[in-house]
């Protein structure tokens, strides 16, 4: 089986020979492979010729990890929501894996609030002000959309941090006044398209997780753990709705020891692999700073369980 067929499986609630594995960002090439994404803030104004040299260094990165991570899938991360980005990534690798690229700050979220005092008085005094923004953003999400599915994304990455730790950033009924429809107008279009839509959010989402369920998307990624977010009750009730991606907890990726990282993995993947659905990965990215040897076990845990035949990713009575 393919990563991508895999990954399609997956993301159907189809059997799968294992739960697919990828990150959504793997900032440790350096540590792994020697080598260094160009630096986040050098895509801007760089020439034609200078873009492509940078893109074909980002696709030997891409490869690497590939190879060595058995990734199913990769989301293009380097240059962020880059139609050219996916175009070379689909070129390399899209017979092998799914290809997707993420897009953040689509709806109203966390980061994109210059004014928590004027947003929260805009909510109950003029609540048109931050529809109008919230339309805009939805016109110009949908637009880029489009230009990353052209390219060859199969699937995006809808990027919008809507809660912290004690829960969501506005009450659930302003999310879904707020943020919702938005966040369903953007789904329901990927989805049109023939292409599978991912949410992500860090935090605490059980108040508004119907609310995300409703957009329809196919996947939801993180699944905080640090936030309190049981991916067990999660699969109980996603079961057969949205696939889940994540809950390795990133805290313990950063500071172990290896017995937690152990019991956070196998966690994950003996409560939300059964029934298949479940994209095994960490609860955020492999960020700067975490020692590679972490994520290395990780994946060792990974591959023991499937390897003891414990892969409970295929279909059980719904």
């Amino acid at each position: 089986m393919t990563g991508k067929e895999r990954m399609f499986k997956a993301l159907t609630f189809q059997e799968v020979d294992r739960p697919p594995h990828f990150e959504v960002m793997f900032e440790l090439e350096k540590e792994a492979f020697g080598l260094e994404f160009p630096d986040r803030n050098s895509w801007a104004d760089c020439s034609k010729v200078e873009k492509e040299r940078k893109i074909a260094t980002c696709m030997e990165i891409y490869a690497r990890i590939l190879e060595k991570y058995q990734w199913d899938a990769l989301a293009v991360f380097w240059p962020w929501s880059d139609p050219e980005g996916v175009a070379a990534a689909h070129k390399n690798f899209s017979q092998d894996i799914l290809v997707g690229s993420p897009l953040s700050q689509t709806v109203w979220s966390i980061d994109n609030i210059p004014d928590w005092l004027q947003f929260s008085q805009d909510m109950f005094e003029t609540p048109e002000k931050l529809h109008e923004r919230a339309e805009q953003m939805c016109v110009d999400t949908i637009s880029h959309i489009d230009r990353l599915i052209d390219a060859g994304a199969e699937f995006i990455y809808l990027a919008n941090d809507v809660a912290f730790n004690a829960g969501p950033f506005i009450s659930p009924k302003h999310f879904s006044e707020f943020v919702t429809p938005y966040l369903c107008r953007q789904v329901q279009h990927i989805k049109e398209k023939g292409v599978f839509a991912f949410i992500h959010s860090d935090g605490m989402l059980m108040p508004v997780l119907e609310d995300i369920i409703s957009t329809g998307a196919d996947a939801l990624q993180s699944i905080d753990p640090m936030a309190g977010m049981d991916i067990a009750e999660v699969k109980r009730i996603c079961r057969g709705r949205m696939t889940l991606m994540g809950n390795v907890q990133c805290s313990l990726l950063q500071d172990g020891p290896n017995s937690a990282i152990r019991e956070s993995a196998l966690y994950c993947l003996e409560n939300a692999s059964p029934g298949s659905g479940y994209i095994f990965s960490t609860s955020n990215t492999i960020f700067p700073g975490m020692p590679l040897e972490n994520y290395d076990y990780m994946l060792d845990v990974y591959k023991e369980f499937i390897s003891a035949g414990n892969d409970n990713s295929r279909q059980v009575p719904m």
